[in-house]
Formats: structure tokens, sequence, C-alpha cells
């Protein structure tokens, strides 16, 4: 017994000894991330209106999107984690479709033609890589991204660093992020006879057309010679705990972009040369012509505050404005309502406000004789209201199981946009997030 006491007293004396000595750097930490996150998200949009850009602002809007991605993020170790979103989305346009409206029919800016550009299919690959320091207190990410359409190809990379202060209630980061596109330019279809080696009113398009109105058709066209476009972003930060049941943040954003601004395809109508029709379309006067640069600083802040454990308010502003003229205002609210254990209500409400760029000319106000001009409605002046409402279901012990992996959390939402044109909006989404075993 006494040999006994002797070898635990010795084996509590090195215990003790090594658990002073120990490397600090040692210590336990927690992972970033515990295990693979898999997030499937999907949405449901639909739009019309009655000022389409694609036939000089007139003409219908109607549009659909659907979309689906798939997130995975994987932990690579303790501190780092590697992100893959992949991403697809298909539309239908009755807009776009004009632009080749004579393929099929009596041509008219209101109904859809059935020509190659009533759809297309956008597909979108992300990866991104984080680490966090040991202590947690600094993160840095970078991300790779390319996308492409019919029409446009883009690719991206970036990167972001955030530092956190003050036993994590205060935070600053710093991110940046550039894109390098590449359009192939589409024109609408009565223009392309005017292009480089076309025959113009001989050509045999316009021998299979009878123009209306002005017969005399001359329309003021040449295809770009840059089909490129660079945006380069760079955004600062700013969050702070001011409370435990409130936190606050600024967000200040640059971007400049350069090259290729206009959309080939968005027609104009000048006021001071007479109409041109085939069928009921109306011929186009010019294309789409804007600077070849533009500068966007946005400034914005949030303000969330945790009422009680069933109400909670998130609040949104952010002033935008650009070298184009366009400035505008958004306001944000939302209400999380905690309504079970596991669901939660999240009525919202949005408005914006913006005012018209100095290149907005509605349906035959340009003239001939401007540099620039644009019947974008996008660039107009106009406010907006947006409605939504969702709900989320949350199951932290993931006890519902696709095969390894298990449920976490279900979102839905559904929102309402309206302008104070004829544009109307809705969206409705979905979310999955899956975690495995």
């Amino acid at each position: 017994m006494k040999n006994l006491c002797h070898l635990l007293f010795m084996l509590a004396f090195f215990v003790g000894y090594a658990q002073t000595k120990q490397d600090p750097s040692k210590v336990y930490k927690k992972r970033v991330l515990e295990t693979t996150e898999v997030d499937f998200l999907s949405s449901y949009y639909s739009q019309d209106g009655d000022n389409a850009a694609v036939s000089g602002g007139i003409g219908t809007e109607e549009l659909t999107d659907a979309t689906a991605t798939f997130v995975v993020s994987i932990p690579l170790n303790d501190d780092d984690v590697l992100t893959i979103d992949a991403g697809v989305s298909a539309y239908t346009s009755a807009s776009s479709s004009n632009v080749g409206p004579f393929d099929d029919g009596p041509a008219d800016p209101f109904q859809a033609s059935s020509g190659a550009s009533s759809g297309d299919v956008w597909a979108n690959l992300t990866g991104s890589y984080t680490h966090s320091s040991d202590d947690r207190n600094s993160i840095w990410s970078t991300k790779l991204s390319v996308s492409s359409e019919y029409d446009y190809f883009s690719l991206g990379f970036g990167g972001s660093y955030t530092k956190l202060f003050n036993e994590k209630n205060t935070e600053l980061s710093i991110s940046g992020n550039v894109y390098i596109d590449t359009w192939n330019a589409i024109y609408p279809t009565e223009l392309r006879p005017f292009g480089p080696g076309g025959d113009g009113l001989s050509s045999s398009f316009y021998n299979q057309n009878t123009i209306t109105g002005n017969i005399n058709y001359n329309p003021n066209f040449a295809p770009f010679d840059n089909e490129g476009r660079n945006s380069y972003a760079i955004g600062f930060g700013f969050s702070q705990i001011l409370h435990k049941n409130v936190q606050g943040s600024l967000a200040l954003d640059f971007i400049k972009q350069d090259g290729l601004l206009s959309t080939p395809f968005q027609r104009v109508y000048f006021g001071d040369v007479a109409d041109s029709f085939i069928d009921n379309f109306q011929l186009a006067d010019a294309i789409e012509q804007l600077p070849d640069s533009r500068f966007k600083v946005a400034l914005g802040g949030r303000l969330n505050w945790y009422l009680n454990e069933r109400v909670s308010l998130r609040t949104f502003y952010r002033y935008y404005f650009d070298d184009w003229g366009v400035n505008s205002h958004t306001a944000s609210i939302e209400i999380p309502i905690k309504i079970a254990d596991k669901f939660t209500l999240y009525p919202s409400y949005r408005f914006y406000n913006q005012t018209a760029a100095d290149y907005f000319r509605p349906y035959e106000e340009a003239l001939s004789t401007e540099e620039f001009y644009t019947s974008d409605f996008d660039l107009s002046d106009y406010s907006a209201n947006q409605f939504g409402f969702g709900i989320s279901y949350t199951d932290i012990f993931t006890k519902t199981h696709i095969w390894k992996f298990g449920l976490k959390s279900i979102d839905l939402k559904f929102y309402q946009y309206d302008r104070n044109t004829t544009f109307i909006s809705s969206i409705i989404t979905a979310g999955f997030k899956f975690v495995m075993d």
C-alpha cells in the first residue's frame, strides 16, 4: 500500500509538471467549421412591365428565371475552409426575344418572338479559401470565379481580410475584387445589314420585309470596337457590438468600371428622325451609347436589435451615387419573429428611390446630335417598394437525414416588388442546409 501511494504521488507530480510546462500554442482550439456543410438554394423569378430597353423604352418586359445553386463548405483542418459555389440560371424572356422580333409572325414590341434570343442559360462556378488565425481574431480569404452565358463571359478574383478586436466586439474588414468580362456583342436584327460588309437596304433581310413610314431607313449604327469590360471593387467594413442586445455595422464600397458599358442589343429611338416600321415594330434609330467608364460609391449601415427571445429587429440604410448622375437611397427593415423553438417568421419591407442618369431618355426623347443616350428604365428616375415574407425551420440536432447528411435548416421566402412605373416582379426562394454526420 505504501508503494502504491508513492506511485500515485509521483504520477500526480509529473502530470502537474507537464501541465505547467506545456506549450500554450498546443491548447485546444475549436474548429472554424466542424464538418462539411452543403447548401442547396433555388429561386423562381418573374417580372412584367411596358418599358423594355430592348425595344427602346416601350414594349413588354415579361421575363421568368429559375435558378439552382449548390454551396459546399469543406473544413480542411482546424483553421482552413474551402468553399465551392456552383450555380445555373435559365430564363425565358419576351423582352430579349425582340432582339430579333421578325423571326415569326407579325413583329410587335408587346409580343414575344420565338427567336434564339428568347432564352438563355447562365452558369457560374466560384471557389474560395478562408484561413483563420489560432486566436480567431484574424481571417483572410481569397476566391476565383468564372461565369458564362450565350453572349457574355466573366472571370473574377479577389480576397478579403478581417481583424477582430476588443474581445471580438469590434470588427474591421477590407475586401477587393476584380472582374474581367467579355461581350459577344449581339445587335438588333434590323441593324446587322448596316454593319461592316453589309448591304443595307439592299440586303436579303429588307428584300423579304416591307418598310412602312419612313422608307428611307438609315440608322446611326456602327459595331462597338471594344467588347471587353473590367470592374474593380474595394470595400471597407466596420462592425461593433454596442450592447449585449444591439449590433451596428458600416460599409463603404468603391467600384470602377471601364470598357463596354453599353448593352449592344438595346435600341434607342430619336425624336428628330422619322419613324420606320416593319409590321408593328419600329426599327431602331441607334443602339444604346454610354460612356466607357463609370465610378460608383455606396455607403451603408446596419443596426440589429435583439428585443427579446421572440422578436428581433434588423434595419439597413444605404446611400449610393456615381458619375453618371444616379443618386439613390435604400432603406429596409426585417423583423424575425420566433413562433416556436424551430420556426421563425421573417416579415420585411424595403424602399428604394433613385434619380435618373444624365444620359437617360424615354422613348423618342433622345436626339441624334447627342453623344450618349439610353432608354433603359433601370437608369430612369423612379421609386420602388418591396414587401417580403419568409419562414425558417432550424434543427440544431439535425434529426432528419438524407444519406449521410443531416438537415440543419430550411428557409422559404417570397418578395413582391413594385416600381412607380409599370414594372412589377416577384421572387420565391428556398434554401436547404445540410451537415455531414
